[in-house]
């Protein structure tokens, strides 16, 4: 028989002095302690915590602590406040610290704050559950069930604070993240350790530092990528000479592979003929799978994992004329999409992305330059490997070395005919630097 370290009649007693409120708090606090038992009742959670021996009269203290229930620490555990906090302080203790923000959080929201934030969240979460009288931490929960917040994934309810003006309660995240973050330091650095933390920069300390996929339907570039990306520390996923229905299925293969939730940022490289607004993969009668519909692959709303994080496209297009494409059927994708008009004249700007923590970059150049030298790799590709290998470069913001391939490719266009001239676009909503190396 497990051995118990609290009293069944303690645990009586703190339950039926509990308010729903209360008990609703500490179920919140002890989720990651029990995780198999998400849906028991405050007595099944505390019976069971102590028969694993995960429960003590310290931890119990401490939830009576954590609700505020000063008087129950005295009356029926026989101990101080102080006594508590001195405890805390010296890090004894078995809720974690992102459990005890949310809670000092819930109790300085408004109900009607808190339907503001059911609301605002129908954006990312349209399928999740809108009650009218859903708590906070009940949010909490089902944002954690969908993968868009976690401990070291703030930036949705970040957001969110922000539209409904609690500024205050940003600063306790970023105090939060504070003091979570490890130490950044350069491995130059000399003397005293610095405890700065670089707020403004997208954490980038994962191993791999994200999964990089490479879809070449011309076949000229996927080894230089490869070993760019590779040495940059990404997990590379190579795919030559893909049809637009085999693409499209790798894209929806990729964007749901739960190693996202692991990896600080997504890459992914499109080589291919097209027009401007889509491409055509290996198919000679061309329907187009269009741009903007491989950015959505990897938003929140259908990679819930990359939600916060640094999404790069690179897309090298041929441009195929106008007069020689040749319309055919429309390509359907699997669930509920709607059909992609893929002839559609769409305007340029249409394949802008228009959500957060986006960097696309294209590049454009006539298919006659292929014709002319069907092994030629792209100079565009060509240069933004050379970047990423230099030492000195790739330390370098994203940002600025983007600048710099801007320049290599303005450079070429100068000497050469004005058929074979790349065109470069640059869209961002990254919000904070990117360096793409371990930070």
């Amino acid at each position: 028989m497990t051995r118990c370290q609290v009293p069944a009649v303690l645990i009586h007693q703190i339950e039926q002095e509990l308010d729903k409120e209360e008990e609703e708090m500490m179920i919140f606090l002890c989720r990651d302690l029990a995780p198999d038992l998400a849906t028991a009742d405050l007595r099944e959670l505390l019976v069971a915590l102590n028969e694993r021996e995960k429960l003590s009269f310290l931890g119990l203290s401490e939830l009576l602590y954590r609700v505020k229930r000063f008087d129950l620490l005295r009356r029926i555990l026989k101990t101080e406040k102080a006594t508590v906090e001195a405890n805390l302080a010296r890090s004894l203790r078995i809720v974690p610290d992102y459990r005890v923000l949310m809670v000092e959080i819930n109790e300085n929201l408004e109900k009607e704050e808190v339907s503001s934030l059911v609301f605002l969240l129908r954006d990312y979460a349209p399928r999740m559950k809108m009650a009218k009288d859903k708590s906070f931490l009940a949010l909490m929960i089902d944002l954690e069930k969908l993968n868009l917040v976690a401990p070291n994934q703030l930036d949705l309810i970040e957001n969110c604070f922000q539209n409904i003006h609690r500024i205050d309660l940003i600063r306790k995240i970023q105090k939060y993240k504070h003091e979570a973050e490890p130490v950044h330091m350069s491995i130059q650095e000399s003397g005293p350790v610095s405890h700065k933390v670089f707020d403004d920069q997208y954490r980038m300390q994962s191993q791999p530092l994200g999964i990089c996929l490479i879809i070449d339907c011309i076949g000229n570039d996927t080894d230089v990528l490869e070993e760019t990306f590779r040495g940059l520390g990404y997990d590379v996923h190579c795919h030559r000479y893909l049809n637009m229905n085999t693409m499209n299925q790798t894209l929806l293969e990729v964007a749901r592979l739960q190693k996202h939730r692991n990896c600080d940022s997504f890459i992914c490289i499109l080589v291919s003929r097209g027009s401007p607004q889509s491409i055509f993969c290996t198919d000679h009668t061309f329907s187009g799978f269009p741009l903007e519909r491989i950015k959505k692959y990897f938003t929140a709303d259908s990679c819930p994992e990359l939600l916060g994080k640094p999404k790069l496209f690179f897309i090298q297009s041929y441009i195929v004329p106008e007069n020689e494409q040749e319309y055919t059927s429309l390509l359907e994708v699997d669930g509920n999409d709607e059909k992609i008009i893929a002839n559609a004249k769409i305007p340029w700007k249409v394949t802008i992305p228009q959500v957060a923590d986006i960097f696309w970059s294209q590049c454009k150049v006539d298919v006659s330059t292929l014709e002319k030298s069907p092994s030629s790799s792209s100079y565009y590709l060509r240069c933004l490997a050379e970047l990423l290998r230099n030492p000195h470069k790739r330390k370098l913001s994203i940002l600025d070395i983007h600048t710099e391939l801007n320049r290599k490719v303005y450079e070429w266009n100068k000497t050469t005919d004005p058929s074979q001239q790349y065109s470069l676009l640059l869209q961002h909503t990254l919000r904070k630097k990117l360096f793409l190396s371990r930070t």
